[in-house]
């Protein structure tokens, strides 16, 4: 088959609502060419052993395994990140925090800033952020053996020079130190959320996605604790739930926070809360 065939093969054999997308990526991997080299070269033709390997990809799309775990990387700000099944897949909607951790380092006077990231996955959040602030110093952990290990494959594949990565169960294991900055994307998915048996959520780790005590566990330990770990005037940002932000905001104030805000994502909904830290 040519690349445009093919293209048309994958979303008939698959008939989702992300067919297309799904088409263009299987093929990019399958073919290791852009997408901009599947529109610019529609005649070309795929090997026999190009096919085969395409036919198998489809079958595992087809059963619902996420594009991130089968090809192995998922982009994200504006790097390329290695995945597979220890770790969250890094979405856009983590982006947010993101923007909103640089848009507060940029306002601060020093320009040689700590941050951390707690539960750090594939290390997206801390690695989007110490990219666009080589001078500041990123620590990021997690508690997954596996999740450490492909943290810091990511660190070396783009080559970035200011991340530690570390493996604690939140702030068990973090240098002590005062951060300018932590943030975080913890589970906060309530244990018997219908949403867990949808989608890519079935393929990813339960352990990185739900918490205890209506999805707020976690989150807790993480307001209560960074109080210790933060300098005069720092700030702690979550990521959480659309339904959780008003919980989230109360504990942010029970634990002496100020200047607490929630920011909404590109769907409208409540995706981020902060607060500033005083001593």
């Amino acid at each position: 088959m040519k690349v445009k065939q093919s293209l048309e093969y994958i979303e008939s054999k698959l008939a989702t609502q992300e067919a297309k997308d799904d088409a263009r990526y299987l093929l990019s991997f399958v073919l290791q060419k852009s997408f901009t080299w599947l529109k610019t070269w529609p005649e070309k033709l795929l090997t026999s052993e190009q096919q085969n390997q395409l036919e198998s990809l489809i079958e595992r799309r087809a059963t619902g395994e996420p594009i991130a775990y089968i090809t192995g990387e998922r982009d994200f700000w504006t790097l390329t990140l290695k995945t597979n099944p220890s770790t969250l897949i890094p979405r856009p909607e983590t982006e947010l925090l993101v923007e909103k951790a640089i848009e507060f380092l940029n306002d601060l006077s020093s320009k040689e800033n700590k941050i951390l990231d707690l539960g750090t996955g594939t290390g997206a959040i801390a690695l989007a952020i110490a990219s666009e602030r080589p001078k500041d110093k990123v620590i990021a952990c997690d508690f997954q053996v596996g999740a450490v290990e492909l943290a810091k494959k990511n660190v070396k594949l783009n080559n970035i020079n200011n991340v530690e990565v570390v493996q604690s169960d939140w702030f068990s294991n973090v240098p002590e130190e005062q951060f300018e900055l932590i943030v975080s994307n913890p589970p906060y998915v309530e244990e018997n959320d219908p949403h867990l048996t949808l989608g890519d959520l079935v393929f990813e780790p339960n352990s990185a996605l739900v918490a205890g005590d209506e999805g707020l566990a976690d989150i807790k330990v993480i307001i209560s604790q960074s109080v210790e770990f933060l300098v005069d005037g720092g700030q702690l940002m979550i990521e959480h739930g659309y339904n959780q932000a008003s919980q989230i905001q109360a504990v942010f104030a029970e634990n002496g926070y100020s200047k607490i805000e929630i920011y909404k994502d590109l769907a409208g909904l409540d995706r981020i809360t902060k607060g500033q830290f005083l001593k």
